[in-house]
């Protein structure tokens, strides 16, 4: 093994640099050893993150019991429902950035040989595989395992419950007692939101690029199975140093038509489109938004998971996990079973090694459905195009009940003006409310918006408007909610010209999303047109804002 870590332990000019390891504790024993570092994104901000540095201990055992010497670092992590609704949703995806910098910045830093990445909460999962795509070290990856569901009036509720529930005590149909009784039952432990939102699509993603161990992304947070999972994962590291086996040598164009086709199968968030295009970017694969349309249309939605489906990530556990999903969708031939993983054999043998077939109880299949026995014959993640968003835009259509939307515009500046005149019911059935200047330039960082979907959906509204914005939705969001409107408001794209009452027709099966407004007239808006000053001048969010891409390109920074 060539090992990058020999460049600061080997030769006497590198005294210093092993009593700095000595001081910690280690012997020229550990330090004859591959390093291998184990990151994690544990903090007290979130419970998605709460738990996993007591994950990372396990991981360490099985880098310790593998014959490598593990060092321990963290990175940040934002909690997104945290950070909803108000000025921190700006700083969530800039963080997924920031994880990918900090994990490159340490790696290169002490030139540690391979790394074992666990992440929680929803950026943080992205963030730690961009990183690995960046540096090509051996690498695998963990998740910190989803939340349990919790109980409320005999029902399982998440997260989700709870911020559509602030829309219904708005209407008057859920009194304050109701509601708090709620908020005190619904995420009961440590992990990620339960449903199939943003991170538990983002860990399912990580099975079907080969970068996590088979059946690792749905036992739960406080599982014994997770933290097998965490032994493993970390003694599976010396196969791949031993071997020479790199993130790039996984993450093929193949993997990411493997991802793109789970999470359509899947009903996943439309945050998956942003990261997995950003993850690509990393791994030097050319990947676009044709792509996505492409693979979803051959792909049929067959898991009937939240936010539009009744069942959740434990459920999904209970049957067998992500890899009954993949040996379905391999079987008819939908994914890639030839990819290397990290186990170092490939997907089609791993599935073979595993019980991962349904049975054929009812509940199984309700759960997951046959493929010949669909929820929707298409993939869920639909690509929209036309004169509104020339350079696409995103809409998940698991249970959207309308494919054809024609409204008028009621347009706002921010999500807070947004969310104000919903609370205040200044919203009418028909309308398309349009939030913008919130894209990855103007917000910065494109903010999730579920409390405005969520208060539309409580208000019983959801599905009698449409939503379109440059920025983002949140995974537990549902209904005609349209986001990642490319060219953006801030860079002048069509977005940033309609006035109220312009009309907007949304055509689903078409692909389509048009302002019927003619090109003479936006030609002269246009010509009027001037962006809004920048919401930061200094910091972290200004800079994010000087160099983010768009949105059709996954939102990810380059050098100026």
């Amino acid at each position: 093994m060539k090992l990058k870590s020999r460049k600061t332990i080997e030769g006497f000019y590198r005294a210093p640099h092993r009593a700095m390891y000595k001081a910690m504790g280690l012997v020229d024993e550990d330090l004859n050893k591959p390093i291998v570092a184990v990151s994690s994104t544990c903090n007290e901000a979130t419970p998605c993150n709460i738990h996993l540095g007591r994950l990372a201990q396990k991981a360490k055992e099985g880098v310790k019991d593998a014959k490598c010497t593990p060092r321990e670092f963290t990175a940040i992590s934002v909690s997104d429902v945290i950070a909803m609704g108000h000025e921190g949703m700006k700083a969530s995806l800039v963080s997924r950035e920031v994880i990918a910098d900090s994990i490159e910045l340490m790696m290169i830093a002490h030139q540690y040989d391979g790394i074992v990445g666990i992440a929680g909460c929803d950026k943080s999962l992205p963030g730690t595989l961009m990183a690995m795509a960046r540096l090509n070290l051996p690498a695998v990856f963990v998740y910190g395992g989803t939340i349990m569901p919790g109980s409320w009036n005999g029902k399982q509720v998440t997260a989700q419950d709870v911020f559509e529930a602030v829309g219904t005590y708005q209407t008057g149909k859920l009194n304050l007692q109701e509601l708090i009784s709620l908020e005190n039952v619904a995420c009961p432990t440590a992990g990620s939101c339960a449903g199939m939102y943003t991170a538990n699509t983002m860990a399912s993603i990580s099975e079907a690029i080969g970068m996590s161990l088979p059946g690792s992304a749905s036992p739960p947070a406080e599982s014994d199975k997770r933290q097998q999972i965490c032994y493993d994962s970390g003694k599976a590291i010396m196969n791949l140093l031993e071997n020479n086996i790199r993130p790039r040598d996984i993450m093929t164009f193949e993997a990411f038509e493997n991802a793109i086709t789970v999470v359509n199968a899947i009903g996943g968030s439309t945050n998956a489109v942003l990261h997995i295009l950003a993850i690509a970017k990393e791994a030097g694969i050319k990947l676009d938004l044709k792509d996505f349309e492409r693979i979803r249309k051959r792909t049929p939605h067959i898991a009937n998971l939240r936010p539009a489906g009744e069942y959740v990530m434990l459920d999904l556990d209970k049957i067998g996990g992500v890899p009954v999903i993949l040996n379905r969708l391999l079987r008819k031939g939908l994914i890639h079973g030839d990819i290397m993983t990290v186990t170092g054999s490939t997907m089609k043998k791993n599935l073979a090694s595993m019980k991962s077939d349904l049975t054929t109880s009812r509940l199984d299949q309700e759960i997951i459905r046959r493929l010949n026995d669909p929820i929707n014959k298409e993939g869920t993640l639909k690509i929209l195009k036309g004169s509104l968003a020339p350079d696409g835009a995103v809409v998940k259509i698991t249970n959207t009940k309308a494919t054809k939307f024609v409204g008028k515009v009621r347009s706002f500046e921010s999500e807070e003006n947004a969310f104000e005149a919903i609370l205040e019911g200044k919203i009418d059935e028909g309308n398309v409310v349009v939030i913008r200047y919130e894209g990855p330039k103007g917000g910065p960082g494109m903010r999730e918006m579920l409390s405005v979907t969520a208060a539309l959906v409580g208000q019983e509204i959801g599905d009698k408007v449409a939503l379109v914005t440059d920025g983002r939705f949140s995974g537990a969001t549902r209904g005609l909610m349209i986001g990642h409107v490319s060219p953006e408001a801030m860079v002048g794209g069509p977005i940033a010209l309609l006035n109220d009452n312009d009309q907007i027709a949304i055509d689903i099966k078409r692909g389509k999303i048009d302002l019927l407004v003619s090109k003479s007239e936006l030609d002269k808006r246009k010509k009027k047109w001037k962006p809004i000053r920048p919401h930061y001048a200094t910091g972290v969010l200004a800079k994010y804002a000087s160099q983010v891409a768009s949105a059709a390109e996954g939102a990810i920074t380059r050098p100026v």
